[in-house]
């Protein structure tokens, strides 16, 4: 009697914290018939043979609760990206990771990843894409590259669209699909591991395929700090997000070198785009940072940053469910050695289920985005017709995927 009593207990504590997050609103954006995706497809250059057309679209923005790193409760937003079918028959769920963001305001129209979105739920799947916490409608500041607050809000947005599938009638089965690029390969890689580690009772993910994310952020990444770089900008916007969590200073002035220390918080007020901000910045990171702090970040393993970056590294753990990381070879903003290490890494651990996907060998970061979700998307559809490990896809696509490559 006492032991049926406790795991009521118990069961009854869990279901009141797993609904404490819960859906505040949902929106319609925009409902994007067959058609219109077909001229926006044809506009694009976008190959329906690629990526194919099966239904319109509804596109939702979602208001939710999740937390804050102190864990109090806060607001934050996202998209949702509804097949039209979805009352005749059971949808797979994916979240998309997004990348690098500055801009606080969300994009409400279909280009960019929102485009990536659109083309998986053009074929069914229904997308959640969390805007993480600090953007979008949401409330604080977006804490960069920081792998708790990323799944967190990632985790919350699928629990607060549950109860919206319930809502308006949405009917889901049990697969569920993780991706994301650059800062999304990371947060898709911190997702994954909380869902493993802490939902494998509620959810099973049937495939992870994180993209050109920063893995090894205290090795591999890191070296990018001290010499010539293209995005300046993200360093700022990591320090900016450490130090709100692990409190290395209470004084800019200690954090950034002048004029950085009073230019920081006006570039990343979340009004700036990335171009914006780097055209104020040094082309070495490193030349941002007050001196004494990059002193003790290169002589003392112990400092808070060092620390920091270690514990926001996504590697030495097992993934259980099958996991591809996509990576190009020319990358210079997130440096490919970060799949490969990361690879190795679990391997070690004794996973049997990462493996790797080299999406080219001459793409820089940008022109790897589009070709790496085509692989990533043909790779959860093989899922979808029952591959267990899943396949990369039908070789006449592949091929002509190939001749396209060899073209740009």
């Amino acid at each position: 009697m006492f032991l049926r009593l406790l795991f009521l207990v118990i069961g009854v504590s869990l279901s009141l914290q797993l609904q404490a997050k819960k859906l505040i609103s949902h929106t319609l954006i925009h409902h994007y018939t067959e058609n219109e995706l077909e001229g926006m497809w044809k506009e694009n250059k976008i190959s329906q043979w690629i990526v194919p057309i099966n239904n319109g679209i509804k596109m939702y923005e979602i208001i939710y609760t999740t937390s804050w790193h102190d864990g109090s409760e806060i607001k934050a937003s996202g998209l949702l990206f509804v097949p039209d079918n979805f009352a005749k028959k059971e949808l797979p769920q994916m979240i998309y990771h997004h990348g690098t963001r500055t801009l606080r305001k969300t994009a409400l129209h279909i280009k960019g990843e929102n485009a990536i979105s659109a083309g998986f739920a053009a074929d069914g799947y229904l997308v959640i894409m969390p805007d993480y916490i600090g953007l979008g409608k949401g409330d604080k500041f977006h804490l960069y590259q920081n792998s708790e607050s990323e799944a967190t809000a990632s985790i919350d947005m699928l629990l607060a669209i549950e109860q919206l599938n319930k809502k308006i009638g949405i009917k889901t089965h049990k697969q569920l699909f993780l991706t994301g690029y650059s800062q999304g390969g990371h947060a898709c890689m911190a997702t994954h591991k909380k869902l493993q580690n802490e939902y494998a009772n509620r959810f099973t993910i049937t495939a992870s395929s994180p993209m050109s994310g920063a893995y090894d952020m205290s090795g591999v990444q890191a070296t990018v700090m001290v010499k010539p770089y293209p995005e300046p900008v993200y360093l700022p916007y990591l320090l900016i997000g450490i130090n709100e969590v692990y409190n290395i200073t209470d004084d800019y002035s200690k954090l950034f070198r002048a004029p950085y220390d009073s230019l920081v918080p006006i570039l990343y007020n979340g009004e700036y785009n990335m171009d914006e901000i780097n055209t104020f910045l040094p082309e070495i990171p490193a030349d941002v940072v007050h001196p004494d702090l990059l002193e003790e970040y290169k002589n003392n393993p112990d400092f808070k940053f060092n620390a920091a970056l270690k514990e926001n590294d996504l590697m030495d753990w097992k993934p259980e469910s099958p996991t591809q990381l996509c990576y190009c070879n020319a990358d210079r903003i997130v440096l490919y050695e970060n799949a490969l290490v990361a690879q190795q890494k679990m391997k070690e651990n004794g996973s049997t289920s990462v493996k790797l996907r080299r999406v080219g060998k001459k793409f820089g970061h940008v022109e790897c985005a589009l070709f790496a979700s085509i692989y990533t998307k043909m790779w959860f559809n093989s899922f979808r017709k029952g591959s267990k490990k899943g396949r990369r896809g039908p070789i006449l696509k592949r091929w002509g995927i190939a001749f396209q490559k060899m073209r740009m």
